[in-house]
């Protein structure tokens, strides 16, 4: 199996500034390297940077972005790293437009820097949906994996459900 991993930024790939008096969160290396070093997959893979945003500047354009980046690479099946403000909107963006692939959404509440971010298990729970499931758009967070339709998101605590 070949999974394409896909960053659009979001928390899970904040990292310290590295500039100089910096307070605010900065766009690096995707987490997904990270992670997946830990793992050793037995799979092959490979990350792309569709772009490094907030998911809150996330806008269709963005989206529509990382359709043609999906199909321009003919990814099957996608692990998508998004932020969660916007997640589940990029979700039905993507469904609408690539209803024949296999695309997971994850991300992460804390960056995947933080020692008690749960990146790592959406990012599992991501790749597992991945090896189970055959098309549709899924989102996989808190230990939970939905199709996109069926994901909510509680505005009071953040987690989905």
């Amino acid at each position: 199996m070949h999974i394409t991993f896909i960053q659009t930024g979001g928390t899970i790939d904040k990292d310290y500034p590295h500039s100089s008096k910096g307070w605010a969160f900065e766009f690096g290396e995707p987490a997904t390297h990270r992670i997946l070093e830990r793992l050793e997959p037995s799979f092959d893979y490979e990350v792309i940077t569709a772009c490094q945003k907030d998911s809150l500047e996330i806008n269709d354009e963005d989206r529509q972005g990382m359709v043609d980046l999906i199909l321009e690479e003919d990814c099957n099946p996608v692990i998508l790293t998004h932020g969660t403000d916007s997640m589940l909107a990029t979700a039905g963006y993507l469904a609408e437009r690539l209803p024949d692939r296999l695309i997971i959404l994850t991300g992460a509440m804390r960056p995947e820097r933080f020692s008690n971010s749960e990146a790592p298990i959406n990012l599992g729970a991501a790749i597992a949906t991945a090896n189970l499931c055959e098309v549709g758009v899924y989102v996989a967070m808190h230990g939970i994996v939905k199709q996109h339709s069926e994901m909510q998101r509680d505005p009071e605590t953040g987690k989905y459900h």
